[in-house]
């Protein structure tokens, strides 16, 4: 498959894997190269003992693909100024940014998001919502576009979405193949969240 895009992935401390691990699944099908990025470098981990050695922020490329997964630790990182300042800068220069889960409130914090449509993690949404209310959240979604932010629901939404960027970007076949490569059924629909009518 051609290679279109390069991808960096922001990490933190106690970030939910698979909200990183299943978009690059996806992604890294059409990337030139994934980057593991985060503010200070080194060794990040997560509750389950993933670690992933990373690099700095200042060496993310302008114009890439950001991607931005959530956890339990983007309620500590969201009151890091020195990250959000320099996230802030990351989504400046990037030419699209995706958020899984409560990724969305990091992005959100920067105040980039501020008109923007959007949606997150439904078991945390109130935290996420009641904090950022300048963004148009939707509940009802498993993920949402918005010019160059991707937002989606909880964990595995965020396999849709980056299905969905695909979708987008590359056409309908690019994603299919990626289906079948995966082995994954698509949840194509992205006004369509099943845990947001709980």
């Amino acid at each position: 498959m051609e290679k279109h895009f390069n991808v960096f992935v922001v990490l933190y401390d106690n970030f939910t894997a698979l909200d990183a691990i299943g978009p690059v699944e996806v992604l890294g099908r059409v990337s030139n190269s994934v980057r593991f990025v985060s503010l200070k470098g080194g060794t990040i981990e997560n509750r389950q003992g993933v670690r992933i050695l990373t690099e700095t922020f200042d060496r993310i490329e302008k114009g890439s693909i950001l991607l931005i997964p959530g956890g339990t630790g983007s309620r500590t990182v969201i009151k890091d100024g020195d990250f959000i300042r320099e996230l802030g800068k990351a989504i400046e220069d990037s030419e699209y940014t995706l958020c899984v889960c409560t990724g969305s409130a990091l992005a959100a914090e920067t105040g980039l998001m501020d008109g923007k449509k959007a949606t997150s993690n439904k078991s945390a949404w109130g935290w996420v919502t009641d904090n950022h209310p300048n963004v148009l959240w939707n509940k009802m979604a498993r993920w949402v576009a918005d010019g160059k932010f991707y937002t989606s629901a909880g964990v595995s939404a965020g396999i849709d979405m980056a299905l969905g960027f695909v979708n987008d970007r590359l056409g309908p076949e690019a994603a299919e193949e990626i289906c079948r490569m995966l082995e994954y059924h698509w949840n194509s629909n992205p006004d369509h969240d099943s845990f947001g009518m709980e």
